[in-house]
């Protein structure tokens, strides 16, 4: 009888696992459903409909939770995912429940949602998922759309952490500022500016003042706001705006490494101290403004607080100056020789892929001085001029000495069509236009060889197109192990 009863439970165990996988994927389809088929630069990108924000608000009832929400808002062109990570570690070690929303996520859109660091519970995430879905399917018609995918995770969003009561919440702008959906907080305790640069020039204008004066669309009237050190023409336009709306903008010098007491960013790159520095001040602003005043630090040259340190010391973030050694290659007896390495960062402006390339050619030095393999897997939208960023790459790794052997090229696909994690993979084989990555490998070919090299038919001996990221995989663990006196260290 005892066996049995373990056997019926194991067996309703996986019931209900494949029950609850089920929802996910139903789940992981509906938000798929929410993608418009629009180019990045659609009108729509630059406000268009934007009254339909307040609409969602007065439908899931969410104005009144998010006027008693105590926000920080970040918008900026680089580092303001890192920023949010940082500065939400920080309030969270002074002892404060937290909510983190960044994009993009990497593996699993939960990513997007942590509470006190923690990616929201698959759990929690379907509860809220389906009383926002189900509330605005109910009130949305031709007149009312459902919103876009990214305006639905935002409000999304607000409902998670209005509903847990977290202390704080930090919201990482998704794209601009002025039109984006986070920016519905109309009182946010303070906001903050990451470094600003040239990305999305199709929606935001061609000047670094343009781009400024969209981001600075977070600011408002009376609330303290901070800026990374920025290029003049970016730091006139917040200026500008700041003074139109009576705001006390402030410069946030960077973090120098004595100020953590011989502790390290829990982000790795030199550029990490500019959006710690950031992050310290919007951190110490929050608590000042919640009557903590005795948690701030004293001045900016001095040691932090032990709680800053902490914070800052533990951060996390997928996909940003990423360390990964992979587990296949380098684990188990007959594999004890082979060395695979990863080496993951999102950059995606000229001024990222300089910082990228600054930093993998620090951290892998001293792999250089044994016989090794630079590898490049790279992949980028067909709304970016990829001449504005691999040449960025490629001159800054030459001029630290650093020389890619081979340059992989994969489509944004994976071997799954939906965003989850849990997918499983098609049938049947997708066609998969692999154009843009050609067009890719044509422009690394330039690069290395002049314009011979975009008709280079025999490309394969320093670059190759894959149809998907695991057949990319594959190859490079089939050669780490068929070279295995030499360590492969592929950045991607």
């Amino acid at each position: 009888m005892a066996s049995s009863s373990v056997s019926a439970a194991a067996a309703a165990a996986q019931a209900g696992g494949a029950v609850a996988a089920a929802e996910y994927e139903d789940v992981m389809g509906r938000l798929s459903s929410l993608i418009t088929q629009k180019v990045r630069a659609h009108s729509g990108n630059r406000g268009n409909q934007w009254d339909l924000m307040a609409h969602y608000l007065q439908i899931l009832e969410l104005e009144e939770p998010i006027a008693r929400m105590k926000v920080i808002h970040v918008a900026g062109t680089k580092g303001k995912g890192s920023t949010c990570t940082f500065t939400e570690a920080i309030l969270r070690s002074c002892g404060f429940s937290t909510g983190l929303f960044t994009s993009p996520h990497l593996m699993d859109v939960r990513e997007r949602f942590r509470l006190n660091g923690v990616d929201i519970s698959e759990e929690k995430f379907l509860k809220y998922f389906w009383w926002c879905w189900n509330k605005l399917k109910e009130k949305t018609d031709d007149d009312i759309p459902m919103p876009t995918y990214f305006r639905f995770l935002a409000l999304l969003a607000f409902k998670i952490f209005s509903a847990e009561q977290v202390d704080v919440a930090v919201l990482e702008v998704g794209l601009g500022g002025k039109f984006d959906a986070t920016n519905v907080v109309e009182a946010p305790v303070v906001c903050g500016i990451a470094s600003l640069g040239y990305d999305h020039m199709e929606i935001l204008g061609n000047t670094l003042g343009e781009i400024a004066g969209e981001k600075a669309g977070i600011f408002k009237k009376g609330v303290p706001a901070y800026t990374a050190p920025q290029p003049e023409e970016a730091m006139i336009a917040l200026k500008q705006r700041a003074s139109e709306l009576g705001v006390s903008l402030q410069v946030a010098h960077p973090l120098e490494p004595h100020q953590l007491k011989d502790q390290h960013l829990g982000l790795r790159g030199e550029h990490q101290y500019v959006n710690a520095g950031l992050a310290v001040a919007l951190a110490s602003t929050w608590l000042e403004k919640q009557g903590h005043v005795e948690r701030i630090p004293l001045n900016r040259t001095d040691p932090l607080p032990d709680q800053f340190i902490s914070g800052l010391s533990n951060a996390y973030l997928q996909g940003r100056a990423q360390i990964i050694t992979d587990s296949q290659v380098n684990s188990g007896e007959e594999d004890k020789d082979c060395s695979l390495v990863f080496y993951l960062d999102g950059a995606h402006s000229p001024e990222s892929m300089e910082i990228c390339a600054r930093w993998f050619s620090h951290v892998t030095k001293e792999d250089r001085t044994v016989p090794s393999s630079m590898i490049l897997l790279f992949n980028c939208m067909s709304v970016r001029d990829p001449m504005r960023l691999l040449p960025h790459l490629l001159d800054t790794l030459t001029q630290n000495g650093v020389h890619f052997d081979m340059a992989l090229f994969v489509p944004n696909q994976s071997q799954y069509n939906k965003l989850g994690t849990n997918s499983s993979a098609p049938a049947e084989p997708e066609q998969i236009d692999l154009s843009w990555q050609l067009s890719l490998q044509r422009v690394w070919q330039k690069l290395l060889h002049g314009d011979k090299g975009m008709n280079n038919t025999n490309s394969s001996e320093n670059s190759l197109v894959f149809e998907s990221l695991p057949l990319a995989m594959e190859w490079l663990r089939t050669n780490a192990r068929q070279n295995r006196s030499t360590s492969f260290q592929a950045i991607k």
